[in-house]
């Protein structure tokens, strides 16, 4: 993966993208993931890791609920990791993520993830380099022991919005009545520390590669969950699964 500056990469759509047409193309590929996703299920041989990271306001949850709701549920499960609980805070930071690693068959999604041990702690100086630096070796292992030991394929999607666009949609938080119940005032706090996570962010990238991720242009929602749910279906349809036969 080449050295990642976020602010070379665009946030938008390409011009010749048709929001209707994607849209259209979007929902053809949900169909399909529902149909990998039951032969996931059934063939039982390996897992997929989803992991969601992005700024606050960058579409996480909406990204969850449009792409994977058509999926069966049985199949699905979703993490999500917010401050750890004093008892989380007494074990190493990635035992709490282990325990939500997927078993086969299954498709785990994590809301934020581990990567947050690495981000949010050190904008905040809660952890600095030379302890960032151990934990994404260790971030590095615990992913290659995972893809190694039970086949679980892990795709890795950083939601990459404009700070003009986490502005505009955080004050829709304050305004909008269906919305309110997402405002959290701290968010404003945290967006102020901008160039500071973007700094972190690309630290990442470029440190935690032996999975690549994706980055995803993310101020059109419709382009967005787009791209995720075709990385989705380019994954699965790879793993050549077939049904298996008959129980002996």
């Amino acid at each position: 993966m080449q050295t990642v500056r976020l602010n070379k990469i665009s946030t938008k759509a390409p011009k010749q993208f048709n929001k209707e047409k994607t849209k259209t193309k979007t929902l053809l590929i949900l169909k399909e993931l529902t149909e990998l996703q039951n032969l996931l299920y059934a063939e039982s041989k390996h897992s997929l890791l989803i992991v969601i990271q992005g700024m606050d306001a960058s579409g996480k949850d909406g990204l969850i609920r449009d792409v994977f709701s058509a999926m069966n549920p049985q199949g699905v499960q979703v993490e999500s990791f917010k401050a750890p609980t004093s008892k989380e805070l007494s074990h190493d930071f990635l035992w709490r993520i282990h325990m939500h690693a997927p078993s086969k068959g299954m498709i785990q999604v994590f809301n934020r993830s581990h990567y947050e041990d690495i981000l949010i702690t050190r904008v905040h100086k809660w952890c600095d380099d030379a302890l960032a630096i151990k934990r994404m070796k260790a971030i590095n292992d615990f992913e290659e022991m995972l893809e190694v030991h039970n086949h679980t394929h892990i795709l890795k999607f950083y939601l990459h919005i404009s700070p003009e666009e986490q502005n505009e949609r955080l004050l829709e938080r304050l305004e909008d009545k269906t919305k309110q119940w997402k405002y959290n005032e701290q968010d404003l706090e945290e967006a102020k520390l901008w160039e500071q996570y973007m700094r972190v962010y690309e630290d990442c990238f470029n440190k935690c590669n032996k999975v690549p991720w994706h980055i995803i242009p993310s101020d059109q929602n419709w382009y967005k969950e787009y791209l995720v749910a075709n990385a989705i279906l380019t994954t699965l349809k790879n793993l050549k699964m077939r049904f298996p036969g008959l129980k002996k």
